[in-house]
């Protein structure tokens, strides 16, 4: 083998060593300056010299330069939300809130409703045992049950029917022919109990119930 091409394969595997012997933002550095000095600044040609991913190469030497400033990481800024510091209020809360909920009856969304206010939320987990200053204020536990999909909304089972105009004249009617047909031992008396769909109420199920 010529000794020339054997010292540029004896370099090759010494920078390829170094490499691997780095991490993160030291390992772009070293392989942006190797690209810089035997490859003419080319990730191309550092991917096919020495086998680094052409997109790292580039990223080392988008980093090298002198104007080059790194993105601000703004998830890692500012306080945590409640439910983050706290993990078991999280499961406390599903505890509390999911034997009152049910889903959107027309399957429209994946939102849980809840028949509790946020209020009542914080009463049951101060019953829980949680101290009144360890628990985030209602409005916050309001944006609390909403980041977790639950949106509070009174379910109302259903509301009395209103007697109608003609309720009187109807049972006045009934009255009336069993009077008559009573003493008339020849006429047959049959009743009937007839049945109609009827919205009871404002059920959640559009006026129905689960039935």
């Amino acid at each position: 083998m010529d000794v020339s091409l054997q010292s540029e394969l004896s370099v090759v595997q010494v920078i390829q060593r170094a490499s691997k012997l780095l991490s993160g933002s030291d390992k772009r550095a070293f392989i942006a300056y190797a690209c810089k000095e035997l490859c003419d600044s080319s990730p191309r040609k550092a991917e096919e010299r020495f086998g680094w991913g052409r997109e790292a190469v580039a990223k080392g030497l988008e980093e090298s330069t002198p104007d080059y400033r790194p993105a601000e990481r703004t998830e890692t800024r500012g306080n945590k939300r409640s439910e983050d510091r706290n993990p078991q209020l999280k499961i406390d809360i599903q505890w509390i809130v999911e034997p009152h909920t049910h889903a959107d009856p027309e399957l429209r969304s994946e939102r849980l409703y809840a028949n509790l206010s946020a209020e009542e939320v914080r009463e049951a987990l101060l019953k829980k045992g949680y101290a009144d200053d360890m628990l985030p204020s209602v409005r916050t536990l309001r944006d609390i049950l909403n980041r977790m999909n639950y949106r509070l909304k009174r379910i109302q089972k259903g509301k009395p029917l209103k007697k109608t105009e003609d309720t009187d004249a109807i049972f006045e009617n009934v009255h009336a022919a069993r009077e008559k047909y009573d003493a008339d031992e020849t006429a047959l008396q049959i009743s009937i109990d007839t049945k109609a769909k009827v919205k009871l109420g404002e059920y959640s199920l559009g006026g129905k119930n689960q039935d």
